[in-house]
């Protein structure tokens, strides 16, 4: 291999770590914030209800909004670097959100300047705003959700990758879109019911229905997103390849699938 491959195939891999690496740190972070995916879309609410007595709507984390991104990813990285490429980003960015979160507990304790709590205490409509409290509010979570996210993203990763290996040893270079659809369906529906069974149920006061039915909700989302953005696969791999020349992404890709990544 010639330099300039090697160059290429280390960049390639610095590009997919850094879009996998920021669309995780931020869904993790913006994940606070629930929105009514129906109201969004100028819908009203579809009022189901789960074993005759929760009543549930698409209401969702913002973090989903981006996840796809990291699903999308991950099928590429293990495409190209195989099992050590997707085990070597995930147990990175789970360390790194782990780290994120203790930055945040660290600062949000500290206390805030009188003039920035002063220049902030009335909002544009003249109502009395706390910033701190508010700061704090947004950006703390439970130890239970941190917890229960972390264990769920590697997880999820762990089955993901393994699951999509299992398929591509059945397949072989050929249908992208199965292996890729097919570890995302099964990696994120153990990732729906682990985070919330451990953030809501083993920490919180959820009910075993109530972290099914609304474990069912997610896994609906991912399952439908996950197959919407199929193309989206297929579009990354064809700019890749160009990218790589057909000779050594055929190269990577087998490295890949027989588990001798350079990595």
């Amino acid at each position: 291999m010639n330099k300039t491959q090697n160059s290429r195939k280390t960049n390639l891999f610095i590009i997919l770590g850094g879009i996998f690496l920021t669309n995780a740190l931020l869904a993790e972070i913006i994940g606070v914030k629930i929105f009514s995916a129906e109201k969004t879309l100028g819908f009203d609410p579809v009022n189901w209800l789960f074993f005759g007595e929760y009543l549930l709507d698409f209401n969702l984390t913002a973090g989903a909004v981006i996840w796809p991104v990291v699903f999308i990813t991950t099928d590429i990285i293990n495409e190209y670097f195989g099992k050590k490429g997707v085990k070597k980003i995930s147990f990175l960015t789970a360390g790194l959100i782990a780290y994120s979160f203790v930055v945040i507990s660290v600062v949000t304790v500290l206390t805030p300047a009188d003039f920035w709590l002063n220049v902030n205490a009335v909002t544009p409509d003249g109502e009395v705003f706390d910033i701190s409290y508010a700061f704090n509010t947004i950006f703390r979570q439970g130890l239970g959700i941190i917890i229960g996210s972390l264990t769920a993203f590697l997880l999820g990763q762990l089955i993901d990758v393994y699951v999509f290996q299992k398929l591509r040893s059945i397949t072989g270079e050929s249908k992208i879109w199965l292996r890729a659809t097919g570890s995302t369906l099964v990696s994120q529906f153990i990732d729906s019911f682990v985070v919330l069974g451990i953030a809501f149920y083993v920490f919180g006061n959820w009910s075993m229905d109530q972290i099914i039915a609304v474990g069912i909700m997610n896994y609906l989302y991912k399952m439908v997103v996950a197959i919407v953005l199929t193309p989206l696969l297929y579009l990354g791999h064809g700019i890749i390849d160009r990218y790589l020349g057909k000779e050594l992404a055929e190269e990577m890709m087998a490295e890949a699938s027989e588990d001798r990544s350079f990595l």
